[in-house]
């Protein structure tokens, strides 16, 4: 298995509001912008906006395909403000709390923690979560946007079974911090996982687990996008990642944790973003029935082949 040649991304699938979320967000957020926008038609949810966008070094693709699927505090994005890299990096942490919190809720207040001396954890207007840290400057550099996944109810306590699952599926990958429960913070098991973050690709994530009672779980509203050059690649991530059968379509698979993986053949965007309508159709009615996807049947169907 050779090194990925392009990035993992966050997938965010809304209702009706991708393009508008997205313009929000670059709003939000300096350093970025809206990339593309295409919009497939006659789906299974009708016509769908496809949004891809950048926040600062961190792309994202969204989606617009009907009321399935809500976002929940299971996967949320920490936003690291370290005064090592900004000199106003607190007076920008809560201005930038002050433009999510519009429409939004808290879901852990602003303010000093054990953990950070700023911090504060909040549910955007559109249901996304956000981790807002004023990060100490010692150790090695984070990116700015780290995506975050949270272990609960089935598969609290395998979240360092996860992750090192995850670290020994992709290539250019190490672990980073690691702190456990100590005595005395039940539910929560002294040594599992309070914070961990792990490098795959070359990218940052993050993980903990809660043993306190939550109503949610991963589900699709939040997936990740693994761009694939070659059919090999494509059929040895959907080996490892997919073991939910009836989580299989288009490219979708869910892992033994419950994650939701995209594994999606890069070439894909290009015929999205450069194709006729025709081609653009045709694509699309050849990848809606299939589970894993097959770039030499996508090929075929864009150039309008049998």
């Amino acid at each position: 298995m050779t090194k990925l040649k392009h990035k993992i991304i966050p997938h965010l699938w809304y209702d009706k509001e991708a393009k508008e979320a997205a313009e929000f967000y670059c709003s939000v957020f300096p350093d970025s912008k809206i990339t593309n926008v295409i919009t497939l038609h006659d789906t299974p949810s009708g016509d769908c906006d496809v949004v891809s966008f950048q926040l600062s070094d961190q792309s994202f693709m969204a989606i617009s395909a009907g009321p399935y699927f809500k976002f929940n505090p299971s996967i949320s994005f920490i936003l690291n403000f370290d005064p090592s890299r900004d000199k106003n990096a607190r007076k920008n942490l809560d201005a930038t709390w002050e433009k999510l919190s519009h429409g939004g809720t808290a879901l852990m207040p602003l303010d000093k923690y054990p953990f950070s001396e700023w911090y504060g954890w909040i549910q955007d207007k559109y249901g996304l979560s956000w981790q807002l840290i004023l990060s100490n400057p010692d150790g090695e550099e984070r990116p700015f946007i780290v995506p975050s996944l949270m272990f609960v109810g089935d598969v609290c306590a395998k979240a360092e079974e996860a992750t090192d699952y995850y670290l020994s599926v992709f290539k250019n990958t190490k672990r980073g911090l690691i702190a456990r429960y100590p005595k005395g913070m039940e539910p929560d098991k002294e040594g599992t996982i309070m914070f961990t973050d792990f490098m795959i690709e070359g990218q940052w994530f993050a993980a903990t687990e809660s043993a306190h009672e939550h109503k949610f779980a991963f589900n699709e509203a939040v997936s990740l996008m693994v761009p694939c050059d070659t059919q090999q690649e494509i059929d040895y991530f959907w080996k490892k990642l997919s073991v939910v059968l009836e989580a299989e379509q288009c490219g979708w698979c869910k892992d033994k944790y419950g994650l939701s993986w995209q594994i999606h053949p890069a070439v894909m965007d290009e015929m999205m973003q450069k194709g006729t309508r025709e081609q653009v159709d045709r694509l699309t009615k050849a990848f809606l029935p299939m589970k894993k996807l097959n770039i030499a049947k996508l090929k075929k169907a864009y150039e309008g082949k049998s």
